[in-house]
């Protein structure tokens, strides 16, 4: 009963969001707001994070999903370890059984923990148990130093302030109360830069209220801000002629393994059984209601998954199993752990079955999904839709075909389009209209019998009409048998591929030299079907589907018994593509004999009644990509949103079905030339047992697609142009407006809505009224990349159009807004 529980759980909000806890003589206390982010290293907290799934229909009803962590600090007590997991196991039933319960080690936390706290966390000395005193960090009265350290999700440590604390690689803010400085190492990069400089704005505004600067200093040019080092050495001292090198990053982001095996957790005449079960590919069978499973994604993390049928000190007591069996099996104490019910499973949980169905799926012979009718002006208004269905139109484009032929482009006779032999590769570009833009997409399509210099060939072609088209074509490759869905559609029903090569120079004509062909057809609209051909011979039937005989006197449409009314009608329309005989239809059980004498003799096939394919539930899944070690590694981007596609890496977004490459416009050389080989080896290590031949789709900065966009909530089709913009200004705000800076608001964790910081790494100069605090000068304004004019804000904030300087559209947006601090930044640039 609910009366049975803590009275602070009577607190807790259903709503989405954050909510904080830390404890304190071992009781749940509640966190402000403000204080999100701040972690004391001698405490334990428990972080409740209530959201919604992303629905895998674009119409369904978004679901809740409630996700429970708690945090143990480096110095936190045992006792204060013990009371976090009771209040977590506590709190897993008050909410239902449903959370997924995570444990987090300071400077070891989980991606989808660092995701709450977009600023970064920020560890600080002190905590109850540990005997410091709280910060008090509302006043003033501050003198810190903070190392911070990250990429994707930065953290803070505070550090001796001491020169002796600094080294050459990472980032350092120095906070005096009103003056946060932050000094940059001269290896640390622009994004780190950013990172970091959002973390000291988000301690300016929530706890100083916005009353504070924020000056920046660049460690390999400290002459540009020489009132800003004078500030440094007089609370450091004299800086040393030498700093410590760049200290590596800790690799917490661990590589992906395909060595994942399933245990089984039982009672056994009062002892505790382990028993392994299975390694990957893992099937959701194996997994019984009535027991408790461990799912060891060795080097990742340990996943308890709780069964409902479960008895209840099974349930209860599975986080401390979890914890037996790391320590078991030495593993780090830093192992990840997630415990799970039956029913609330993780996307990461999922993404390690081959296979994952949710309750109420339907399956059975004869059901068919319902068809879609693809309008192409819906797939535009509802992105979301188009991402769904694959579809980023409704296939009426245009289409150009080119083969490799002698490794050359060969523009394909129109009257041949979608007639594909497996022995060449192919080049298909569709072109349609997206918001009256025209937009491409360029398919390299693989044959099965092609050899590696055709396939080494249609790749090069393809960066040559890429080229041509100044790489905004979306690039996907397509292995011969694993079509997409829009690549089907654009062929209207009448895809056929032929298992031989093509002769080269031979006049395109349907008909193969083999007087007997066999012709595998499936699908039910022309957005869907195809035509394989396969061996003429009786074992590769299958009843349910429809097949096309060819002899040299009649072509035979073969009906299985389990094909539907829709797939016939297609299978006539493709029969009379391929064939100019007769036709003569025949009825699965009814064959005349001369049908299997052209099949060399009556033989088994496959008649099992087909279960309706199930629909995969698998969330996407959003990855930063590197392989600067030597090895590819996946950092997983949670609650990903467009702000996550990080413009100097290259991003890959799962869908299951497909997979994106989604290249930033400052990817690495390295990165971008690896990106399809990097693709193709997360297929390979993937511990479901992934297809290697799943489309894999290239798409570059700035040119998205709906089928991309849709899986992103809110995207704003501007945000790249406003980079774009920043990029080509020579102001000092130029390094930071590569990354994206120009154009976002910001809001911190719980904390108020604050501008992009300013960004600058010199040009202060000190105010006579505080010889502390340097006052940024304002940068100049441009007016506009063609114009390449730069303006001062004065002339163009808050005036009537009469008032604007010669040149300067009074219609536009130029996004010039003054904060509180009396900065400028762009808030958004029309064009």
């Amino acid at each position: 009963m609910k009366d049975d529980f803590p009275d602070t759980f009577r607190n807790i909000s259903r709503k989405a969001g954050l909510q904080i806890w830390t404890i304190n003589n071992m009781k749940m206390v509640s966190v402000p707001t403000k204080a999100f982010g701040n972690f004391f290293e001698g405490d334990c907290y428990i972080v409740l994070n209530v959201g919604t799934k992303q629905s895998v229909h674009w119409d369904s009803t978004a679901a809740q999903s409630i996700d429970v962590h708690y945090w143990i600090g480096n110095s936190s007590s045992q006792d204060e370890q013990g009371a976090a997991a009771i209040y977590v196991t506590q709190l897993d039933e008050y909410l239902g059984g449903s959370p997924v319960q995570y444990r987090e080690v300071q400077g070891y936390e989980s991606p989808q923990f660092r995701s709450y706290f977009k600023s970064g966390i920020i560890y600080k000395t002190g905590g109850v148990s540990s005997g410091f005193t709280h910060v008090d960090t509302n006043s003033y009265n501050i003198l810190r130093l903070m190392h911070v350290k990250g990429k994707k999700h930065v953290t803070a440590k505070e550090v001796e302030v001491s020169w002796n604390s600094f080294n050459n690689g990472d980032i350092f803010l120095l906070d005096t109360g009103k003056l946060i400085v932050q000094w940059n190492g001269p290896q640390s990069n622009r994004t780190e830069k950013l990172k970091a400089v959002l973390l000291a704005q988000d301690i300016r505004d929530r706890e100083r209220g916005g009353r504070a600067q924020i000056g920046v200093v660049e460690g390999s040019n400290e002459r540009e801000s020489p009132e800003l080092m004078k500030i440094m050495t007089t609370v450091l001292g004299e800086k040393p002629n030498k700093l410590k090198d760049a200290i590596p990053d800790e690799k917490h982001d661990q590589m992906q393994t395909n060595s994942v095996r399933l245990y089984h957790v039982f009672e056994n005449g009062g002892n505790l059984v382990v028993q392994e079960v299975a390694t990957q590919p893992l099937t959701q069978d194996l997994l019984l209601s009535s027991d408790c499973f461990i799912v060891d994604h060795k080097g990742s993390s340990v996943m308890v998954w709780k069964g409902k049928r479960a008895s209840k000190v099974e349930r209860q007591e599975a986080m401390n199993r979890a914890l037996g069996y790391i320590k078991a099996k030495n593993y780090p104490p830093s192992t990840g752990v997630e415990v799970m019910s039956e029913g609330g499973e993780s996307a990461m949980f999922k993404h390690l079955f081959k296979s994952w169905t949710e309750k109420g799926q339907t399956k059975g012979l004869g059901t068919k999904v319902d068809q879609v009718k693809f309008d192409v002006m819906e797939l535009h208004a509802h992105p979301e839709l188009a991402a769904q269905q694959r579809m980023v139109d409704d296939a009426s484009g245009d289409v150009t075909v080119w083969r490799i032929e002698n490794l050359e482009l060969v523009e394909v006779d129109p009257k041949t389009l979608g007639q594909f032999y497996g022995g060449d590769c192919y080049l298909v570009l569709y072109t349609y209209l997206r918001s009256n833009q025209k937009q491409y997409i360029l398919y390299m399509w693989q044959g099965r019998h092609a050899t590696q210099d055709e396939i080494a060939a249609c790749a090069y072609q393809a960066v040559t009409v890429d080229s041509k088209y100044n790489g905004a074509p979306v690039q996907v490759r397509v292995v011969m048998g694993k079509e997409p869905r829009h690549f089907l559609a654009i062929f209207k029903g009448k895809f056929i591929i032929f298992e031989v090569q093509r002769r080269t120079g031979r006049a395109g004509a349907a008909n193969p030299e083999s007087s007997t062909r066999l012709f595998q057809v499936r699908g039910t609209n022309e957005m869907n079907t195809k035509a394989t051909e396969v061996p003429a011979r009786a074992s590769s039937l299958n009843s349910n589907d429809v097949f096309l005989l060819k002899t040299d006197r009649v072509c035979y449409l073969w009906y299985g018994k389990g094909c539907s009314g829709d797939e016939r009608v297609m299978a006539k329309t493709t029969s009379d593509v391929l064939f100019r005989q007769d036709k003569q239809v025949v009825m699965e059980g009814q064959e005349p004999a001369n049908f299997w004498v052209a099949l060399g003799g009556k033989s088994s096939y496959a008649s099992d009644k087909r279960l309706q394919k199930e629909e995969l539930i698998h969330s996407p899944r959003l990855f930063e990509c590197s392989n600067q070690t030597g090895r590819f590694r996946m950092t997983e981007v949670y609650d990903f949103a467009q702000s996550d596609l990080d413009e100097d890496d290259v991003m890959l977004l799962d869908t299951w079905e497909e997979l994106f490459l989604w290249i930033g416009k400052h990817a690495n050389k390295s990165e971008t030339t690896d990106a399809w080989k990097s693709a193709q080896e997360y297929l390979r290590s993937h511990p479901a047992g992934r297809d290697p031949d799943t489309p894999i789709i290239s798409i570059k900065q700035g040119n998205e697609p709906p089928t991309f966009t849709g899986w992103f909530d809110a995207w704003d089709p501007l945000k790249w142009k406003v980079s774009l913009i920043a990029d080509l200004s020579n102001s000092p705000n130029r390094d930071l407006s590569n990354a994206g800076i120009g154009g976002d608001g910001y809001r911190a964790p719980g904390g108020p809505m604050s501008s992009p910081p300013p960004y600058r790494t010199h040009g202060f100069e000190i105010s006579p009224k505080s010889p502390t605090i340097p006052k940024a000068k304002i940068p100049p304004f441009f007016t506009s990349v063609e114009s390449g004019k730069y303006l001062d804000p004065k002339l163009l904030v808050n005036k009537e159009a009469s008032e604007l300087p010669e040149g300067v559209d009074p219609n536009a947006h130029h996004g010039w807004i003054k904060d509180k601090c009396g900065n400028f930044y762009i808030s958004a640039i029309e064009t």
